[in-house]
């Protein structure tokens, strides 16, 4: 199951963000889940899907594809990679490797 590419078009103000699944990795496809809120938003959110505390990594969460029609009716709203970037640069949120994280 492939999840739509995201149109061009205006993306809610303050949301849970996801990316495209795109990686291929362990038999199947991945995408990023962010905050551009705070970190404890994002965590509350994936708390609700069941997504592991692992799958956090600096500054996302690594979601496999079969949990992103459960994310976006849960309320995530489906972002280009390059505007999920974006907004969590702009939040102050993003933590790139080699960033010590506080």
């Amino acid at each position: 199951m492939r999840v739509p590419r995201p149109r061009a078009s205006s993306y809610p103000a303050s949301v849970i963000l996801i990316d495209p699944p795109q990686w291929w990795h362990r038999e199947r496809w991945w995408g990023h889940m962010v905050s551009d809120e705070s970190y404890d938003e994002l965590h509350d959110f994936a708390a609700r899907l069941g997504v592991p505390r692992r799958g956090f990594d600096r500054d996302h969460y690594d979601i496999p594809e079969a949990l992103h029609p459960e994310a976006i009716a849960a309320g995530a709203a489906l972002v280009p990679s390059k505007e999920l970037v974006t907004r969590l640069r702009a939040a102050g949120l993003r933590r790139p490797k080699g960033r010590p994280v506080a």
